[in-house]
């Protein structure tokens, strides 16, 4: 008996002791959780355990590859928050990169290639180089606006958000380009009769951002300059341009969430496409554990946030919660993980 109360009084220790010192531990607990909701959620009405499991793994696919291009554009928003900073800019980013695409891809005859002759894959190849410049040179831009302006950089990607929405917008009135048929294969490739393209795009950059972050020096330049930027200036390191690119590396990020949402959907919305994306990119940051105050993340507890709030969606409109109170929830689940971080820190 008394064993059994210090194996139990061990594990509580144990268990209490990894959720408070390591993040990835509690992040993968909270997702272990809701995805047990959501499967409870779903039930078990299904006839046969190959129906349930064929109709679950569905549901699961939907999921990952619906949140693909926030999973993309949190994988950038990590680095930019480890920093320090805050990018507000990405939704506004994204329908401005989209917007470039579409005209370069436009197989139309009032299309800007297609009008000189150019159309087809050599086309397709020209916009997305265009778009992932485009990214490139607008993160640059919020860079050189933090680095040499000197500005906070909340002024600095809030003014960012202002101006590429607002230009996109006004220079698209006129114009109507359509998306062609072979661009929407690079995301809606089937394979097993299922979308899985948007998903091993997330994996593969995850697994770049992740290697960068962990084996590279400017990967341990991103963290230094995030915990101490007084103390990175003295050992050495560029701060000012560890800053742009990592920016650049978020715009990087938000051209090629741009270039699969226009292959994904055949279309782009300029005045609501990407609202919102930049606080669920953020969500998705801290509930991963990055803290906002910098120098503290990974990219493994990024993707784990992402699933969070994915699964958390999925699972608010299983059971029937208004569209509106979904970011109720998802406010809840963000201040709840800001609160954690400062407790750990007391």
């Amino acid at each position: 008996m008394e064993k059994t109360v210090m194996k139990k009084k061990n594990f509580i220790q144990w268990f209490k002791m990894m959720w408070t010192e390591h993040p990835l531990f509690s992040t993968a607990c909270a997702l272990l959780v809701m995805i047990v909701l959501q499967t409870l959620a779903l039930g078990f009405s299904q006839g046969s355990f190959s129906a349930w499991f064929s109709m679950w793994l569905r549901n699961w696919i939907n999921i990952l590859r619906n949140n693909a291009t926030i999973g993309i554009i949190s994988l950038g928003m990590t680095f930019v928050i480890i920093t320090g900073g805050i990018d507000l800019a990405v939704g506004s980013t994204l329908v401005a990169i989209g917007a470039i695409v579409m005209i370069f891809i436009d197989g139309s005859s009032t299309g800007l290639l297609s009008s000189i002759g150019i159309s087809g894959a050599p086309a397709y190849l020209i916009g997305i180089v265009a778009g992932l410049i485009a990214g490139i040179i607008l993160g640059e831009f919020s860079g050189i606006l933090i680095t040499v302006g000197k500005l906070p950089p909340f002024i600095a990607t809030l003014g960012m958000m202002k101006i590429c929405r607002s230009v996109t917008q006004q220079c698209m009135q006129t114009l109507n380009p359509s998306v062609p048929m072979g661009f929407t294969k690079i995301a809606n490739v089937t394979i097993g009769k299922q979308m899985f393209m948007p998903i091993v795009y997330w994996l593969i950059i995850a697994f770049i951002m992740y290697y960068i972050s962990k084996n590279t020096a400017f990967g341990r330049h991103v963290f230094a300059v995030g915990s101490n930027e007084r103390a990175a200036k003295l050992s050495g390191i560029n701060v000012q341009r560890v800053k742009r690119l990592v920016y650049m590396i978020m715009g990087l990020m938000v051209a090629i969430s741009a270039i699969l949402q226009v292959s994904r959907i055949g279309a782009m919305d300029y005045a609501n496409a990407g609202s919102g994306y930049e606080m669920d990119a953020i969500a998705a940051v801290i509930v991963g554990g990055t803290s906002m105050s910098g120098g503290k993340g990974s990219i493994s507890g990024t993707v784990l946030g992402v699933l969070i709030i994915a699964v958390m969606n999925n699972l608010l409109n299983l059971i029937g919660v208004p569209p509106f109170l979904r970011e109720a929830f998802k406010g809840v689940i963000v201040i709840g993980a800001v609160l954690l971080q400062k407790k750990e820190k007391v």
